[in-house]
């Protein structure tokens, strides 16, 4: 299908990109895309306005930044894949980003992008909220930082207000895995599960569990009272509501979600 008709601007720094979407309620980011552009061609989004904020260089980074690591929000999921400082300090971020899609995928879209989209399904927004990580956005009130836990607040639901521009990611070192199990490659997770190990302690997040990435509080309380990988792997599907939909019913989800943290939890 063809979009709907929408004006479009090029924003040249963030603070144009805050002012441009205070000038029309309709208004809507685009970065890499990959979200937003098949949600246009099905109409299911109709802004007035496009603010493009892909060409923001200022926005493409990952640094060091003492005891975390910097990402800025345009990084594109390829460089996250490939990034030395990645690689050796927060392997799991490297390890997800390199899930995602297929190589025009990852050489597109961005990690600001899928986060601020905040579809459930989405592999980054779980393994960031595994890592504790911060999430810094600018808006017309200045810079606030959000921790990953309060960011997603519904199905395609965020922290972000409609004139907020997410800015930089900030994660801990870290070592762990994320597994997902999909029904064709490159698709979306069916579940996927990101186990992480932070200052000696294990925390566990689930994808396409609920309306929203999600913690599996129940495996990581098990494993805090000293219990195996696979006894606390059965308390995997603890407080979710997994949909049922053309790629599985909610009870396989839950199974599979008890299948992969074993696995990951394995892997550790």
């Amino acid at each position: 299908m063809i979009p709907a008709a929408f004006e479009y601007r090029r924003a040249g720094s963030v603070d144009e990109a805050i002012e441009l979407l205070g000038s029309d309620p309709d208004a809507k980011l685009l970065a890499g895309g990959h979200s937003l552009i098949p949600l246009l061609r099905l109409r299911f989004a109709r802004p007035s306005l496009l603010v493009d904020i892909g060409r923001l260089e200022d926005l493409r980074y990952v640094r060091d930044d003492g005891d975390r690591i910097a990402i800025g929000a345009l990084t594109r999921y390829a460089d996250l894949a490939t990034d030395p400082m990645l690689a050796e300090r927060c392997a799991p971020l490297a390890e997800a980003a390199a899930l995602v899609g297929d190589p025009q995928v990852r050489h597109r879209g961005t990690i600001g992008g899928s986060v601020a989209h905040g579809d459930p399904a989405s592999d980054l927004p779980t393994i960031l909220l595994a890592l504790d990580a911060d999430l810094v956005a600018r808006g017309p009130d200045g810079e606030r930082t959000i921790p990953a836990g309060e960011f997603s607040s519904g199905m395609f639901e965020t922290a972000l207000g409609p004139q907020d521009v997410l800015t930089e990611i900030r994660v801990p070192p870290a070592t762990g895995t994320y597994l997902k199990f999909v029904r064709r490659e490159q698709d979306w997770a069916t579940v996927g599960v990101a186990a992480t190990r932070l200052d000696g302690r294990v925390q566990v997040g689930l994808t396409s569990m609920g309306a929203t990435p999600l913690r599996a509080r129940g495996v990581e309380e098990a494993l805090a009272d000293g219990a195996s990988a696979a006894e606390a792997a059965e308390r995997a599907a603890e407080g979710t509501a997994p949909p049922s939909d053309v790629s599985g019913s909610a009870e396989y989800r839950a199974h599979l979600a008890r299948v992969l943290v074993r696995r990951a939890l394995e892997a550790l």
